[in-house]
């Protein structure tokens, strides 16, 4: 795939220098974002990023951003198509695209044998001004399940608010799930289930497996981490990919957004996250195994 800037619209020494700026500015581990800031000036400097289209740039950038403590979701993403100036509004248009093409975040829904429901969340954690409506319609449908299976195997993040939401339907009672740490080590925000939920709960005493994969990342992460730390889920599959920083965007250039992690989350149970070392599960098989062992292992639970 070829960029549809031509490199003499690509000023790199430019959109560089803006990307250690903001990296020094914005990461989360300020050691680091030194590091990192001088890495990419050090490399421009020297000529490292040549002068190539805006995806080539892109690659190098994040192989650079990356190099130092492997955070994921430190990147430079190339857009095929122009994206918007504003802060966050560049990956919110790709998001969009996808809730619009899986009905709303939730593409499966479907009663199995014995009772057993399973639900997946995907492609996204979508905002929950988008996805409060199907996610309570699907959360009420399968609330008079024996057991549920939550399949996470194609989620790739999205947003913890929508998280707590879904956890509000399968818990009981009000819960904490994770807290956010700023860049200075002081609490941003604490996430808690909510108090109410629109619709029919699950609730917090029938059995959970969620499903995971190699490619489950961040908030999909998140729901599972949170789950498992609470003991109330057992989680089927392969390890996580290990991306547990919330990020922002700014679009640096027409082509190319720059996610930062900003803050780190702290997981009231077990004191720390899934950060590079992904969710690992308690039952460990193939992503395509993983709906079958799951429901038997449902099906031999409630026998």
């Amino acid at each position: 795939m070829t960029s549809t800037t031509s490199p003499s619209a690509l000023d790199t020494a430019a959109v560089v220098e803006s990307i250690a700026d903001l990296v020094a500015e914005n990461y989360v581990f300020p050691d680091v974002a030194r590091e990192l800031a001088a890495l990419l000036r050090s490399r421009s400097a020297g000529g490292g990023y040549g002068a190539g289209s805006a995806e080539e740039l892109a690659e190098a950038v994040t192989a650079d951003l990356r190099s130092v403590n492997g955070d994921l979701h430190l990147a430079l993403k190339h857009h095929e198509a122009p994206v918007p100036t504003e802060r966050g509004a560049a990956v919110l248009a790709a998001m969009r695209r996808d809730f619009e093409a899986s009905l709303g975040g939730v593409p499966r829904v479907e009663l199995l044998d014995r009772g057993v429901a399973v639900l997946e969340i995907g492609p996204k954690m979508f905002p929950l001004d988008w996805a409060a409506q199907p996610l309570a319609a699907a959360l009420s449908l399968v609330a008079p399940a024996r057991a549920l299976i939550l399949d996470l195997r194609r989620n790739t993040g999205g947003d913890p608010g929508t998280v707590a939401f879904v956890c509000g339907y399968l818990l009981d009672g009000r819960t904490h799930l994770n807290t956010l740490l700023s860049r200075q080590g002081q609490v941003a925000e604490q996430s808690w289930t909510p108090p109410f939920v629109p619709g029919a709960r699950f609730g917090g005493g029938k059995p959970l497996y969620v499903l995971t994969s190699g490619n489950t990342f961040s908030a999909g992460e998140e729901l599972a981490y949170d789950l498992q730390q609470l003991g109330r889920a057992e989680i089927v599959g392969e390890a996580t990919r290990g991306g547990a920083h919330p990020r922002e965007g700014w679009t640096v250039h027409p082509h190319l957004e720059l996610s930062v992690p900003v803050a780190r989350a702290v997981n009231p149970v077990s004191g720390t996250n899934w950060e590079g070392t992904g969710v690992q599960p308690d039952v460990r098989c193939d992503a395509a195994a993983a709906l079958d062992r799951a429901l038997s292992l449902a099906v031999a639970r409630l026998a």
